[in-house]
């Protein structure tokens, strides 16, 4: 138990060595996190009821000025992001992970320019703590506004240029390879692509992946055809591959919303699903069961993303240098392919 006589609380440094582990390990137990081995998570629980250690940020803010605050900024417009579950997932997922810490998420759309002169002037005045950015397309001018802002920033996904020292990510290239290898699989060889959109890291590692896939299967690309990662998109997109290559036999769709999309255009065109042409997509959302024939895809964490992105945030608040981090994914096979 701690001294009577101490004059100020325990620190994450002294339950660390009580625990004899790192700070990260710590931090981790303590924030409800991930990667501890059962023993260190034992020996950490131990030290902190022995120390008397309690986690206090509204105490740090006194010292640190912190307020409280971190920011999960988003690159779109309102109506897209809001229709878009991908974003509801990664939402949920960083809740989660704030809720058993003294941390509030607040949401920014820093979309039109209005949208991040707001944001520019928030975090000049040190309104935050942190940042979690989401879904930066090309040059944004959100990453180098968080950059002037001088706070902690977690990247949701990799940005087109560059390589930041904190980010979650899931594997998009390994992905994609395996949507494309499902579909050589079973015999498909006219296998057309839906990309995202070209100003994006996703897009660009999701049409890669493919690309190796055929490559390695001694083809090259079949087709290619830029989407939005909306319905809408998604639909164009396979209306063009259609209308110049009318014998394709596979699509891979860089997301679910453009796999729904072709679907439509397909059985409108009167293509047999997956009789005449198989479709995979890629995300493995609530659309992907709701489709006709419901959607073979790729399964990335959307929450875990989420998850991870803010355990990361708490982690470079609590002074430590986190390791990014890339998540797998895996094929779920339904009646589409």
């Amino acid at each position: 138990m701690p001294s009577p006589a101490s004059s100020r609380p325990p620190t994450l440094d002294e339950v660390a060595a009580r625990a004899q582990v790192s700070r990260t390990v710590v931090s981790r137990v303590v924030n409800n996190g991930p990667h501890v081995s059962p023993a260190k998570r034992t020996a950490v629980e131990k030290a902190i009821r022995e120390l008397g250690y309690t986690p206090n940020r509204a105490a740090r803010t006194l010292v640190t000025r912190q307020t409280g605050v971190v920011m999960l900024v988003v690159s779109g417009e309102g109506p897209e992001v809001f229709a878009d579950p991908f974003f509801a997932q990664i939402i949920v997922g960083a809740s989660a992970a704030l809720e058993k810490t003294d941390l509030h998420l607040m949401l920014s759309l820093a979309t039109p320019v209005r949208g991040r002169d707001r944001l520019r002037a928030f975090l000049q005045t040190r309104s935050a703590d942190g940042v979690m950015l989401v879904a930066m397309r090309g040059d944004d001018p959100l990453i180098e506004i968080a950059a002037q802002s001088g706070l902690p920033t977690v990247f949701v996904g990799l940005p087109l240029h560059g390589t930041p020292p904190f980010y979650v990510d899931v594997d998009n290239a390994g992905g994609s390879r395996l949507a494309t290898e499902h579909l050589l699989r079973n015999g498909r060889r006219r296998i057309a692509m839906i990309t995202g959109p070209d100003d994006t890291a996703v897009g660009r590692d999701r049409r890669r992946g493919y690309t190796e896939a055929l490559l390695l299967a001694g083809l090259g690309p079949y087709a290619v055809e830029s989407g939005d990662f909306l319905e809408s998109g998604g639909a164009a997109a396979m209306r063009a591959l259609l209308s110049v290559h009318p014998d394709l036999d596979g699509v891979v769709a860089a997301n679910d919303n453009m796999a729904a999309g072709a679907l439509r255009v397909l059985r409108d065109a009167g293509r047999a699903v997956p009789g005449d042409v198989a479709v995979v997509g890629f995300d493995d959302l609530t659309v992907a069961v709701h489709t006709d024939p419901k959607l073979t895809t790729v399964h990335q964490p959307v929450q875990a993303l989420g998850r991870e992105a803010a355990r990361m945030l708490v982690d470079l608040l609590d002074g430590e240098q986190p390791d990014p981090f890339i998540l797998p994914t895996r094929m779920v096979i339904r009646d589409s392919a």
